[in-house]
């Protein structure tokens, strides 16, 4: 069973798919370092570019594609005339060029209560598929990190299954803990400042930067006190008893969240994240820390990739056996 990935990245949503038997086609992405690594790690059927500029679907059985998710995001301004926002009707004008029996876009869930979904569900339901949205979290299905994504289904073989939990959530504990390869290239972070080293002294096992400004006021700038209680997770020890908060791109920079390792006086390093998004170790990426941080924080948890993919494999199998 073939697939096309779009708007690929590094390839952790087609490794589900791959894990799960299906081969890719095509590959397609703007960052010349996502497509190296997708290269590296998957198969060599990447291409650089944007999706705009293809002009017909290849033969395939499913259509994957993770669009920008920036104009729909709660982190954003989510703005409805974000221009990116348009580029999840790409897939729509690929997939009626060469209909595949499946299409998957993933994306934040805001975005299957957004009027551009509407408009996709109404075009694709025109193409003759049924429709039907998920709203999954990755912690249920073995990845050690909550993220909750909406994968938008269409099928024209029939309605798959959603997807069952695996079972109790992972703490991020069982792939910190886990010795790291002294050569691996991946475990690195950066030397923090003399002040940002000296905060992570102070933060205790699952605390943030409220604790800090308890301990040490004169190692805190102003506009934390003037924040208040937003933004608690920055400057935050990953608990090593839950699932990590959702991983985002600039993961290595501990003002941006709960980022910081458990005990060690650092961030987390490329491979600690890539180990949060269920990535295998012997997984390479390609390009400096913040592409490569990108590459890993943008991507779907390969489990919950993997999860998805089951459903499908599972729903074309029995089309495949019905034909027979």
């Amino acid at each position: 069973m073939r697939f096309v990935d779009l708007f690929s990245g590094a390839g952790l949503f087609s490794g589900g798919f791959v894990q799960q038997g299906f081969s890719p086609v095509l590959a397609v992405d703007l960052s010349n370092d996502a497509i190296a690594s997708y290269g590296r790690n998957i198969a060599p059927v990447g291409r650089c570019g944007s999706v705009a500029d293809l002009e017909r679907l290849p033969d395939c059985e499913v259509l994957i594609a993770g669009p920008p998710c920036q104009g729909f995001s709660t982190l954003g301004r989510r703005d409805p005339l974000d221009e990116r926002n348009a580029l999840a009707f790409e897939v729509v004008r690929l997939a009626a060029t060469n209909p595949p029996d499946v299409v998957v876009i993933e994306n934040v869930p805001p975005f299957v209560r957004s009027h551009a979904w509407s408009k996709i569900r109404d075009d694709l339901v025109a193409l003759d598929y049924e429709v039907t949205p998920w709203e999954l979290d990755a912690s249920d299905y073995g990845t050690p990190q909550y993220r909750r994504r909406s994968f938008t289904i269409a099928s024209r073989v029939g309605v798959p299954v959603v997807p069952t939990p695996t079972g109790p959530a992972v703490p991020a504990r069982t792939v910190l803990a886990r010795p790291v390869e002294p050569d691996d290239s991946l475990h690195r972070w950066p030397t923090p400042t003399s002040l940002a080293e000296g905060r992570m002294r102070l933060i205790p096992a699952g605390g943030d930067k409220r604790d800090l400004m308890r301990a040490a006021p004169e190692l805190c700038p102003p506009s934390w006190k003037q924040v208040g209680c937003q933004a608690t997770d920055v400057w935050g020890r990953i608990d090593p008893e839950r699932p990590a908060n959702t991983l985002r791109c600039a993961f290595q920079n501990p003002s941006k969240g709960r980022y910081i390792h458990p005990t060690a006086n650092r961030v987390i390093s490329l491979r600690e994240g890539a180990r949060l998004q269920g990535v295998p170790d012997d997984w390479q990426f390609v390009g400096r820390n913040y592409p490569v941080a990108r590459q890993i924080g943008n991507g779907v948890p390969v489990p919950l990739a993997r999860a998805v993919a089951s459903s499908i494999r599972r729903l074309l199998t029995e089309q495949f056996r019905s034909a027979a």
